[in-house]
Parts: structure tokens; sequence; C-alpha cells
């Protein structure tokens, strides 16, 4: 479903817009949509991408190794390299 608003655009603006509209053979209006759909799609692969990588982070990640339970084990290994 589609609705009509209305923008407030500087006139100059607007005589260079309907210019680059005719020279891609479309209407202000249909490149203001297209617009405005990339600008949504692109925040919205943003978000996702973002929500992607706090779920990793959250997760954490298994580098190998493993747990050393006491400060003396620590020390110890330090020693060794």
């Amino acid at each position: 479903m589609k609705q009509n608003i209305t923008l407030s655009i500087d006139k100059k603006l607007i005589q260079k817009v309907k210019v680059l509209a005719a020279h891609k053979q479309t209407s202000i209006s249909g490149m203001l949509s297209a617009e405005l759909l990339k600008t949504v799609e692109k925040a919205e692969k943003y978000q996702w991408a973002k929500r992607k990588a706090m779920d990793h982070l959250e997760k954490g990640f298994h580098l190998g190794g493993t747990a050393v339970s006491s400060r003396p084990a620590i020390s110890f290994s330090r020693t060794l390299i």
C-alpha cells in the first residue's frame, strides 16, 4: 500500500532532481522511494550484523589451551617461558 507524503525541498534542488530523474527515466517520487528503501535495507543489514557479532561475543570462542585453576599454577607457567 502506498501513501503520499509532503516534503519541503529547495526549488533549485527540485529542478536538478527533475533533470536527473528524466535522465534515469523515472520520477522524483520513484527516486526517493528507491533511495529510502536502500537506506532502510542498509540499516537492517547493519542491525543484523551487529546482533550476530554481539551473539558471538557473548558466546565467546574456544582458542585452545586449558583453564588454569589456581594462582600458583599461573606463576609457575610464567617461569617456564
